[in-house]
């Protein structure tokens, strides 16, 4: 059985949900339902059942956000894993790019399963 790479994006600018989302916390990194953030909500939907293996999440965000990523997937009991720093914001399709390239020097039939958080 394959392993899946779940591929976690936690960019944005905080700026659609303001007051409780802004640019130094955006939405992923709140409670808004449950006692867990959507980021945390996200990263465990991603983890290994009897069905799916998955490989250790790589974790695409900017640099304002990487000890956030780190500590909320701690927080839920997730190893961190991966988490790639984007250099400046690109959108989506750089960042999918930037998480194949580095599943692919892992493993050559790398399955990427890309989520937003």
């Amino acid at each position: 059985m394959s392993f899946i790479f779940p591929v976690l994006l936690a960019g944005g600018s905080g700026t659609r949900l303001w007051p409780l989302s802004r640019k130094s916390y955006p939405k992923q990194f709140s409670n808004f339902i449950g006692d867990k953030t959507l980021f945390q909500q996200s990263a465990l939907r991603l983890t290994s059942s009897n069905n799916l293996k998955f490989s250790p999440h790589i974790t695409l965000t900017n640099s304002d956000f990487r000890f956030i990523v780190a500590e909320q997937l701690q927080g839920v009991g997730i190893d961190p894993g991966h988490i790639l720093i984007e250099p400046s914001s690109k959108n989506t399709a750089p960042a999918i790019l930037a998480a194949s390239i580095f599943a692919l020097a892992k493993d050559p039939e790398a399955i990427l399963l890309v989520a937003p958080s």
